[in-house]
Parts: C-alpha cells; sequence; structure tokens
C-alpha cells in the first residue's frame, strides 16, 4: 500500500496518524518541531465529543493518564454569585469525561502512542512547498529533504503553508478578543477539583479549574484591539498580569485574585479564525484542523474538533472506493458541524452570543450528537451512516484500503 505523508505533529495531525494506522494505512508524521514540543502552548479542555473520538481509536489511556477529570461546570455572574452548576459533557463516563490538561503533555502523549505503533514521526521537518501528481503527491522540506506519498494530509495548524496554496489569499481572522492563559499555585480558591467554574464579568470572561495538586489552570477573554505582531517589551508577563486584574478588579469574584498570585508566565494570543467557505482540498492534498477550521477558543471544541476530524477522515479513506470520493464524504460530514462552530464561537467572542451553559458542543440541529456518534463508531461504514451510500458492510468485512 502506497503512504500517506501527515504534515504536523500536533493534535490533529498525531490523531491523524493514529487513525490512518488503525485503518490499515501507511503512515509517516512530518513535524517542523525538533521535539515533542511539549513545553508549548496553554492548558486546554477535551470535551465529551474529543474523547468519544480517542476512545474510537484505542488511544484513551494515552490521555487519561495526564491531566485531570471535569464533571461540572459552575457559571458566577459580575458578583461572585452561583447563577449555575449543572453536569458536563458524559460526566457519567469516566472514558468520556471532560478532561483538562496542558496541551504540550496531549502533544507528547498522542506521539509516544503513535511511537508505540510503529508510526513513523520525523522531527524538525518544515514544509516549504508541495506538488500534485496524478499518480503522487511530493512535499519539500527546509532542509532539502522531499517525501512522497499518494496523499498529503496538512495538519500544520492555523498558519498553515498548504492552506495558502489551496486556498490562496485565506488568512486567520481577529474574532474580537485577546486571550490570556496561565496558572496560579496557592490561590485561595476553596472549590475542589473535578469541575470549571466560568465567571461572566464586566470586562472579561474568565475560567479556572483547580488540579488535584491545586494548581490553578486559569484564561481570560478580554475583548479589545488585536495585538501588535511584535510585543513592545513593556508589554511582558508583568505587564499583562497588570492590566489584567486591573480590569478584572471592577468585579467581586475570585478572579483578579487568581491572575495576582500567578507566579509563571502569562501568555496572551490572539483570537482568530478561518473564515467558513475556505477550500479543504486541491487534488491529492486535504487540510484538517485548526488549518481548515480554526475557531476562537469560546465553545473550547478546537481539539476535540480535530480528533472528530482524524477519525471521520481515517473512515473516509477506508470506507470510499477512491482519494476524490473520500475527500468529499469527508467533508460532506465535517463543513457543516466545524462551521457551525467557527459561527458559535465567533459569537461568542464578540458578544452577540450568550456562551452555552454546560459546555457542550455545538451542533447545527438537535440530533447532531446522535449523527456525530454514529459517524465516529469505528465499525460503522461511514458512507451508510452518513447518508452517502455504502454496503452497510462493518470493518472486520471490508479489505484493506488504498488511495
Amino acid at each position: 500500500m502506497e503512504r500517506i505523508l501527515v504534515v504536523g505533529g500536533g493534535i490533529a495531525g498525531t490523531a491523524t496518524a493514529l487513525a490512518l494506522h488503525k485503518a490499515g494505512f501507511d503512515v509517516v508524521v512530518h513535524e517542523a518541531h525538533p521535539d515533542t514540543a511539549e513545553d508549548i502552548g496553554a492548558f486546554l479542555t477535551l470535551a465529551s465529543n474529543g474523547m468519544r473520538a480517542l476512545a474510537q481509536l484505542g488511544a484513551s489511556d494515552a490521555v487519561t493518564s495526564i491531566g485531570f477529570p471535569l464533571r461540572s461546570l459552575r457559571l458566577l455572574d459580575d458578583r461572585g454569585s452561583e447563577v449555575a452548576h449543572a453536569p458536563m459533557g458524559e460526566a457519567d463516563d469516566a472514558l468520556l469525561r471532560y478532561r483538562c490538561l496542558r496541551r504540550g503533555a496531549l502533544n507528547a502523549a498522542l506521539q509516544a502512542e503513535a511511537v508505540r505503533r510503529g508510526i513513523g514521526i520525523v522531527h524538525g521537518a518544515r514544509l516549504v512547498s508541495f506538488e500534485n501528481g496524478p499518480h503522487q503527491v511530493s512535499a519539500r522540506f527546509a532542509d532539502g529533504s522531499v517525501a512522497t506519498g499518494a496523499l498529503l494530509i496538512g495538519a500544520d495548524g492555523v498558519n498553515s503553508t498548504l492552506r495558502r496554496s489551496i486556498a490562496p489569499g485565506v488568512e486567520p481572522v481577529s474574532a474580537g478578543q485577546r486571550v490570556f492563559y496561565g496558572y496560579t499555585r496557592g490561590a485561595s480558591v476553596a472549590e475542589e477539583t473535578g469541575h470549571i467554574t466560568m465567571v461572566r464579568g464586566s470586562n472579561a470572561s474568565f475560567g479556572y479549574a483547580v488540579s488535584p495538586d491545586r494548581e490553578t489552570y486559569w484564561f481570560a477573554r478580554v475583548a479589545t484591539e488585536a495585538l501588535p505582531t511584535e510585543e513592545p517589551a513593556a508589554s511582558g508577563p508583568s505587564r499583562r498580569r497588570e492590566q489584567l486584574v486591573a480590569l478584572l478588579r471592577a468585579d467581586a469574584t475570585p478572579a483578579a485574585d487568581i491572575v495576582a498570585a500567578a507566579t509563571d508566565g502569562i501568555m496572551a494570543t490572539n483570537a482568530t479564525e478561518i473564515p467558513p467557505g475556505t477550500p479543504w482540498h486541491s487534488g491529492r492534498t486535504l487540510i484538517i484542523g485548526d488549518a481548515a477550521h480554526a475557531a476562537s477558543p469560546a465553545t473550547g471544541q478546537g481539539a476535540s474538533m480535530a480528533l472528530e476530524d482524524a477519525v471521520i477522515l481515517a473512515k473516509s479513506l477506508r470506507d470510499a472506493p477512491d482519494a476524490e470520493r473520500a475527500f468529499a464524504l469527508y467533508e460532506a460530514c465535517r463543513r457543516p458541524r466545524v462551521e457551525h462552530n467557527i459561527t458559535v464561537s465567533g459569537q461568542i467572542s464578540r458578544g452577540t452570543r450568550t456562551p452555552p451553559r454546560t459546555g457542550s458542543a455545538p451542533s447545527p440541529r438537535r440530533t447532531g450528537d446522535d449523527a456525530l456518534i454514529a459517524q465516529l463508531d469505528w465499525d460503522s461504514d461511514l458512507r451508510a451512516v452518513s447518508g452517502e451510500g455504502g454496503s452497510g458492510a462493518t470493518a472486520a468485512d471490508r479489505s484493506a484500503p488504498r488511495p
């Protein structure tokens, strides 16, 4: 069987490699970073839909060994009063429960699982160009090396090199917020671990969760002008802390004290999104994850959507008779859901929509969750469950796929 190349060894790329390998494909990941990038990025939450995708890949153990579970969500108003406290996602199922973890730790865990399964990961391979041919695609890297395969899957993030070729002129746009992330030890918060608290403040949306070892993971989303390309020295961690604490002091909530007590560096980034309608594929090349459909972080669905992508792409290539029809099947399944997420998350960031109380994944329709569960089910034929036709045969009945 011919090889499939994956560019990008982050969450989307490594999960896609795991899924393609499970589907019987030969796959190699090319990652620009020289190692696992375990110290890069802030924390994130994996929602129940993302955990379901991991379970279909047989990768739950690799992820539940890190981070900590979240069973419920508390909502506070700007006076610090609790206005809601509800279960979050599939809280009763230990395998599907929300999970809070550092992005770099998740990257490292997924890459270690890929290596354990014999999947090749080439580090220090930064893509500079690619060329679609009639029977294969070639990828050229900054060190002068070239790799060829039957297909090229781009999971190279919001500033994707592949997207710039597939969809010239499409760039991420501001979703109208600046987002801060940090960690605080010894913060004066009384609640126990196992839930996330969201604060609807006067000047910022704030969220925090306490780990079992009493470290508070927190974020703040502030409506403001986008960060400049190069931040001045005055905008370093100390200045960020001062600006954020001043905004949060307007409310009688724990938020200002949590940020004021932060000792580690505070990350700041812009909330950006990829415009809906962006082309995803050209010839033998397809982009997935943030490269294709990055959304603002307001719904907290970025990583979970990427994990869904991985499973459904692998099933599309497994179940469809050729790559062209597989890409069409994948897009038919994914575009309505991920672009709905872009829209909802952007509306929350811009203040034109109220965030969902339970933190559940947005769906274009009430039956969306049932449809997603059927699509993610590894043993189902994706063509049949998506209404695109198909024999209804199980995975065990099908022969090895061909790109």
